[in-house]
Order: structure tokens, then C-alpha cells, then sequence
């Protein structure tokens, strides 16, 4: 594997950095919203399948009110 110095590493970051396309504030915006709401709805699935298991869980058992 060859060597690369510092300074030659550093330009070279550089170089593939300004390649990079960069998202604009609008677009991060809009998928910082939209991971929240898909967080949201997830949450809510899950809640709601807990309860379900855990209420056929205990129908099942005979355990609860």
C-alpha cells in the first residue's frame, strides 16, 4: 500500500469534498420533518400492537380485569 503524506491526504479530502453535492436548507428541512413523522407514526404503531398483544396475552391467561 503506498504512503501518502499529510498534507497530500488533506488536499485529497479536499479535492472529493468539493465533489460532494450538498442538500439545500430546504430539503433538509423537509426530510428532518418527514423522518419526525415517520418516527410519529411508528411510535404509534408500536403502542398500539403492544396493547393488543399485551390485552390477547392476558385474555388468553385469564389474567386482568
Amino acid at each position: 500500500m503506498a504512503k501518502t503524506n499529510p498534507l497530500e491526504f488533506i488536499q485529497q479530502v479536499r479535492s472529493e469534498t468539493a465533489k460532494v453535492t450538498w442538500p439545500t436548507r430546504r430539503e433538509t428541512v423537509i426530510t428532518t420533518v418527514m423522518v419526525f413523522i415517520m418516527v410519529t407514526f411508528a411510535t404509534v404503531f408500536f403502542f398500539a400492537a403492544d396493547m393488543g398483544l399485551k390485552t390477547a396475552v392476558a385474555f388468553v391467561l385469564g389474567i386482568g380485569s
